[in-house]
């Protein structure tokens, strides 16, 4: 094949036999075969059409500027013969690449042209993407209303029109917006939906990975944890029928990595991490800081903080909010006034993903309970619980299983364990029940302190094994450690099982102390302080205080 600009003539003949071959390899979805067709030929004497062609086919083998400054000249030539449709179509493609890169200002001015082309034409199809757009603008707004009904109006052009595409991306968009309105259930049916179309193989190749990509977002930021790992497995194989280079695949790859993350698959994660990474440095670099990101927190959980740092650092240089890793980093080298600042600073700057600020608020309910604020880690609490409750159980397990967590952590530091046993309880059952190993070891953690608290030696021994031996699995070496130093505790038991907090108002009854002056000296209550006295006396069989004292002394505890 003859190559323009190799000092080799490409003839009328030649121009339309390459033409015509890579008509039928754009047909088959041959991206490869297409590109290596187009490219070698004058741009000048291809066709808007076979412009357009060559664009899509650098686009799906990964050259996004080169398929950009053609679809640039194939708008050029649709606009210059007056073909007002397909010169809109290609303006508002070349909106989406700006917007997709981040390039807004230049993004802006495209969708305005192609309202300009496509609002001169009688209805047609290609005014699905304009509904797009504007449903899209409504809900950065918060109208959801007008958001939904422009998302309607998408679905009924495209059954006029009789495009399967349109009509399941009307439905997509549909979803995301019932998903942020709160209306989970309804939203949830219609991504199923729409996914049944993808499954079913009745979409064209670009609308197919956009609706993938689209429902895996939707998926992992409303915490949408199983049908993300199923949905992952199938957009990785359909990626794997695609060019190497596509752009899609990375994208598909980063939400694998969350889901391997979560489901303690922490070395494939971290090699499949790294593969998003290079498919997705030049298509789409805050992705790949999303990787990095990811990459930071498994290191961070098995000890590596240098490691863990730098990728933070690189998500960061990428686009992507290093938070709340970096400020669990600070945490775990004894700060809490600057990760304190830093949370709060992302959690103001927190969008639409519930999960993403769920786990903002998991991080700040930990950080405020090291720095002793039990009112801030109460507030981050109750609002990750409010989050939750917005969504049916069933639909939102992951997101219970954090508040659950977080408010048995804080009614721990509050001193009331009959309300952290029941919460701990609860976030521990709906974790294993997600097969989410390392959340459901910390979670033991907290129980087996709960469970000391209420006098429970055996059940905390068991809980501390439990959460050591998942720690082990991971690589998660400071927790595991960690959970061995407790236990290695936990074989000095106090004399007549006794909890710390009934041994500390033991001491101070044998000191001579009232209840009332107990109570103010531990910052609790009178009446939990004669609780903590009743089970003194049963645990230890005697009578009065006075007998009680004498215990305390004869073994060291006064």
């Amino acid at each position: 094949m003859p190559v323009a600009g190799k000092g080799l003539r490409v003839t009328g003949q030649m121009l339309a036999a390459a033409v015509e071959r890579a008509r039928g390899a754009v047909a088959q979805g041959a991206w490869n075969e297409a590109y290596a067709l187009l490219r070698g030929l004058p741009v000048a004497d291809l066709a808007p059409e076979d412009l357009e062609a060559l664009a899509d086919a650098a686009w799906w083998t990964c050259h996004p500027e080169e398929s950009l400054a053609v679809r640039l000249k194939a708008y050029a030539g649709y606009a210059a013969a007056g073909d007002g449709r397909r010169a809109g179509y290609t303006a508002w493609m070349v909106f989406y690449d700006y917007q997709d890169t981040g390039r807004t200002v230049a993004a802006a001015g495209w969708l305005r042209r192609a309202r300009r082309h496509l609002g001169r034409e009688p209805e047609c199809v290609e005014q699905c993407l304009l509904a797009w757009s504007d449903s899209d603008a409504a809900l950065g707004r918060g109208a959801f209303d007008e958001a939904l009904a422009e998302a309607r109006r998408m679905t009924a052009l495209g059954q006029r029109f009789g495009s399967p595409d349109m009509v399941a991306m009307g439905l997509q968009v549909q979803a995301g917006v019932l998903v942020a309105a709160g209306r989970t259930a309804e939203g949830l049916t219609l991504l199923d939906d729409t996914m049944c179309s993808v499954m079913a193989g009745e979409l064209s190749e670009l609308f197919t990975g956009w609706v993938y990509c689209l429902a895996l977002q939707q998926c992992m930021a409303a915490a949408q944890l199983e049908r993300a790992a199923q949905w992952t497995e199938a957009a990785m194989d359909w990626c794997a029928s695609l060019p190497a280079g596509n752009p899609f695949r990375g994208q598909c790859r980063v939400h694998r990595v969350e889901v391997l993350d979560l489901r303690g698959a922490w070395t494939p994660a971290v090699h499949e991490a790294e593969v998003a990474r290079r498919e997705l440095l030049a298509s789409d670099p805050q992705m790949a800081g999303e990787a990095w990101y990811v990459s930071g927190e498994i290191h961070r959980r098995r000890g590596d903080l240098a490691a863990a740092e730098a990728a933070f650092a690189r998500a960061h240089e990428l686009g992507w909010d290093p938070q709340p890793g970096l400020a669990l980093i600070g945490l775990v080298r004894g700060e809490t006034a600057s990760p304190t600042a830093a949370l709060r600073v992302a959690l103001a700057g927190a969008g639409r993903d519930r999960l993403g600020r769920c786990r903002l608020l998991a991080a700040q309910v930990e950080v405020a309970l090291a720095a002793g604020d039990n009112v801030l880690a109460r507030e981050a609490a109750d609002e990750l619980d409010a989050v939750a409750q917005e969504w049916p159980p069933a639909d939102a397990a992951l997101l219970y299983a954090m508040a659950a967590t977080a408010g048995g952590a804080v009614a721990l530091a509050e001193h009331d364990i009959d309300g952290a046993l029941s919460l701990l309880l609860r976030a521990r059952s709906l974790w294993l029940g997600l097969e989410v190993p390392y959340e459901a070891a910390q979670t033991r953690m907290l129980l087996a302190a709960a469970d000391r608290e209420a006098g429970d030696h055996d059940d905390a021994r068991l809980e501390l094994a439990a959460a050591g031996a998942a720690f082990e699995r991971l690589g998660a070496v400071p927790d595991a450690r960690r959970a061995a130093a407790l236990m290695a505790d936990g074989r000095h038991r106090l004399p007549g099982r006794l909890t710390g907090r009934e041994a500390e108002v033991l001491r101070l009854v044998a000191a001579g102390l009232t209840n009332r002056a107990i109570a103010a000296e531990l910052v609790i209550s009178e009446h939990t302080v004669s609780r903590h006295l009743n089970n003194i006396f049963a645990k230890l069989d005697v009578p009065s205080r006075a007998a009680a004292t004498a215990y305390a002394f004869r073994h060291g505890l006064a």
